[in-house]
């Protein structure tokens, strides 16, 4: 299950209590230099989890059958285990994420990423994870 929050949820952020949750947990994550990649870190119940979307994409996969959304830009993994490309209606990608810097390391709850000119790499603990660019989504 995906951690990214319903857009019911989001609409609760026009109530006080909600904004001022929201406001303490702000996104954690990156941008790429290009603004073409994001990352944001979730943890929820003690299950961390890594979302990076790619904006534009010269090349994405077939989508699936039972995949009624978007396809072939999100990925997801755990600290521990295989990362996934996802089926997805919504976006990590959010103007308030630092950018990282070409050749900068980006490390949180088990996760590592390295931005570089010809993309994002992430990775878990187990070294599973993806590399994001342009011309090339793989996981691995």
């Amino acid at each position: 299950m995906s951690p990214r929050l319903p857009k019911a949820l989001l609409a609760l952020s026009s109530l006080p209590l909600a904004a001022t949750a929201l406001a303490q947990n702000a996104p954690s994550g990156f941008r790429s230099p290009s603004n073409n990649i994001a990352c944001q870190y979730f943890d929820y119940d003690r299950q961390h989890t890594l979302c990076c979307d790619i904006m534009e994409a010269t090349v994405t996969a077939r989508r699936p059958a039972d995949c009624d959304l978007e396809w072939g830009k999100a990925f997801e993994m755990r600290s521990k285990g295989s990362a996934i490309r996802l089926c997805y209606g919504d976006t990590v990608m959010d103007k308030a994420l630092p950018i990282l810097a070409y050749g900068e390391v980006w490390q949180r709850g088990g996760f590592t990423c390295t931005s570089e000119q010809t993309g994002v790499t992430c990775f878990n603990t187990d070294r599973r994870g993806f590399s994001l660019s342009r011309a090339k989504q793989e996981v691995f």
